[in-house]
């Protein structure tokens, strides 16, 4: 039999310890501990973005947080924990469509150039330019030489963003093959999650190792001093996006300074 703590005790005493507790018609104390745990520490570091945010405001300063990953990863849900309690007016989350004929035609890094922060504002790239080191490679949505052009081209730019006094935190999401395959089931099963998967998600298990080798390079050529990479093991949701959001408040040194 499972033996409560007196802290544990506390959790389940606390006010959102209840309510999760009423929330569930089935009670399985070690779930419901766990999940008081991840909902406590969650509301915790929102109420530290919110601090974040308001230094960002303040001090004219400039954000562009990454988050790349497989498909199914839980790139959008730890996104969309990060922004639950923020100033909408001073962020903004891009998740970029296909290119259009006239932006195909386009020096590559000018769509993402119109998504950057303005002073002030905070930007959650859902995917972003790393889709050509990755994606567009694995389908054949981009030439050889065009994929070779973004990786010469990408570490430079992110240069010039970073000396222009932005912000730059890079996070991937990395997921196992049996939890992408495990996630993809549970939302063809869910009607209301149906939308999410796309003839690209349909290839992904296929092309698993495609993934992987360009995946690797990606890691190997733009993993800089000044803008590196930060991998978050994401089989576990609420772990994953814990650390995320932990991640963005240790990078960012606003903390340091006076709001």
């Amino acid at each position: 039999m499972y033996s409560i703590t007196p802290s544990e005790l506390n959790l389940v005493n606390s006010k959102l310890g209840m309510k999760i507790l009423l929330r569930n018609k089935k009670i399985d104390l070690i779930k419901t501990i766990e999940r008081i745990r991840y909902e406590s520490e969650l509301k915790h570091l929102q109420s530290k973005l919110i601090l974040l945010q308001q230094w960002v405001i303040k001090n004219d300063k400039k954000v562009v947080l990454i988050f790349e990953g497989r498909d199914a990863a839980g790139k959008g849900g730890a996104i969309r924990r990060a922004i639950q309690y923020l100033n909408p007016r001073h962020i903004n989350v891009v998740a970029l469509d296909i290119p259009s004929e006239d932006e195909k035609k386009q020096w590559f890094f000018q769509r993402y150039i119109h998504q950057l922060p303005k002073p002030g504002e905070i930007v959650f790239f859902d995917r972003s330019w790393y889709n050509r080191a990755v994606v567009e490679p694995v389908n054949g949505f981009c030439t050889k030489k065009q994929y070779n052009l973004f990786m010469g081209q990408v570490n430079e730019f992110e240069k010039m963003l970073i000396d222009s006094e932005t912000h730059l935190i890079k996070i991937y999401f990395s997921i196992s093959k049996e939890e992408q395959a495990k996630r993809f089931e549970e939302i063809k099963d869910n009607p209301l999650k149906q939308w999410k998967i796309t003839p690209v998600d349909l290839k992904a298990q296929e092309l698993w190792n495609q993934y992987t080798q360009y995946k690797e390079t990606m890691f190997q050529k733009t993993n800089t001093d000044i803008a590196p990479w930060h991998i978050i093991k994401a089989d576990t949701k609420t772990k994953a996006r814990l650390e995320a959001l932990s991640l963005i408040l240790e990078t960012i040194p606003f903390i340091r300074n006076k709001l």
